[in-house]
């Protein structure tokens, strides 16, 4: 069994990442097929995300990406989590995560319903929201927003205590038919740091919209694009991005025909058939990706990575905040200043060279943002420290 050392599994990431300068990608669609999926939690993040792998990027790429030509479409899968796909990969994600996603939401809402006693029937409810809710969008193909949506359809305007200070209305249903792929959050209202999708339906959307995979077969295709993009990585590593069952990503990794490595520190890991390869180390590398960056959230064993950083880089949830890379690493976190200039806050000694090239980076993200600021609902401990 080959052993992949840490050093090696660093050297995967500048080189595959595309977030090493010279290894940068030619455009958004590239770029996130590289990292299989972009989070999209926050709708800044894609735009930075990308911004970190592609030279030259501007807004109005990733818009066109998104909104014009889809060639990336948000979808809801892996883990309840919001991500952004190429749009080959959206048959495999129906078939197996975000169907999983839809099962559980789905029962979730049959149970609040009837507990709320807004309906006694669950299942009938939701089948006549979801019903509603396409019905009326089959008249609007340019899609409507959620407040729209609610307004018009008197079924689905109810909010129900779900627990003390917390409650749900209309956004769960429009979440449940996004996760069953009926809708897509189409084109957004606002400014490109904050959503506020027209809710639109697929077919509206696309051209053409293939058939879901079968839950095993989608299942497998996931698993082989983490494995291209992420691999080595353990069971748990993709257990924890999939949001499956273990038998779910064992059965992938066998139809993949994956083949188990020995890892430094992780025990086994799995890489494709045609990875098992010594991959040479890379010339060192500087980068600042942001909240929940891909690169950063690809593993649930981060220390190869990390090191002893992890507390200081995520949230009580296990949400990444902002990272500063070097040759590999993660050295600290990024932030801004009142007037929009990106700081580097190092976590340890950083060489002369690494510190310089980082410097490099803050500047080319400030000139990006021109004095825009981008806010974050998950700052790390790290980012809240005082300057």
């Amino acid at each position: 069994m080959r052993l992949i050392s840490d050093a090696e599994r660093r050297a995967r990431i500048g080189q595959r990442h595309a977030i090493a300068p010279g290894r940068r990608a030619p455009g958004p669609e590239q770029a996130t097929r590289v990292m299989t999926v972009l989070h999209s939690t926050e709708p800044a993040t894609v735009f930075l995300s990308l911004f970190a792998r592609v030279d030259g990027l501007t807004r109005d790429d990733v818009d066109r990406a998104l909104y014009v030509d889809r060639t990336l479409v948000k979808q809801l899968a892996m883990r309840r989590t919001l991500f952004v796909l190429p749009r080959d990969l959206l048959p495999a994600a129906w078939g197996s995560a975000s169907a999983r996603v839809a099962e559980t939401e789905g029962k979730r809402i049959v149970q609040d319903i009837v507990k709320a006693g807004v309906a006694d029937d669950g299942v009938a409810w939701l089948d006549e929201a979801r019903e509603a809710v396409l019905d009326l969008l089959a008249d609007t193909p340019t899609g409507r927003t959620a407040l729209e949506l609610r307004e018009a359809i008197a079924h689905i305007d109810v909010k129900i205590d779900v627990t003390a200070g917390s409650t749900w209305g209309a956004g769960r249903v429009l979440t449940h038919l996004g996760a069953t792929g009926d809708l897509v959050r189409g084109a957004n209202t606002l400014h490109w740091r904050l959503s506020r999708p027209r809710w639109t339906r697929m077919g509206d959307w696309l051209d053409v919209v293939p058939p879901p995979l079968e839950a095993r077969e989608g299942y497998a295709e996931l698993v082989r694009r983490w494995l291209a993009t992420f691999g080595p990585g353990t069971v748990e590593d993709v257990l924890w991005w999939l949001g499956g069952t273990k038998g779910a990503v064992r059965q992938a990794l066998l139809d993949v025909a994956a083949v188990e490595v020995a890892l430094e520190r992780d025990g086994a890991g799995w890489v494709l058939p045609d990875d098992v390869d010594e991959v040479g180390p890379t010339e060192p590398w500087a980068a600042l990706l942001p909240v929940l960056d891909p690169t950063v959230m690809g593993w649930k064993q981060r220390e190869f990575y990390l090191g002893a950083h992890g507390p200081a880089l995520f949230d009580r949830n296990g949400n990444a905040g902002t990272t500063a890379w070097w040759d590999g690493r993660v050295v600290g976190c990024w932030v801004q200043d009142s007037d929009g200039v990106v700081e580097v806050r190092l976590l340890e000694d950083t060489p002369r060279t690494g510190q310089e090239a980082l410097a490099g980076e803050a500047a080319r993200l400030t000139e990006w943002l021109e004095g825009q600021r981008v806010s974050t609902v998950y700052p790390s401990p790290a980012m809240k420290e005082p300057r």
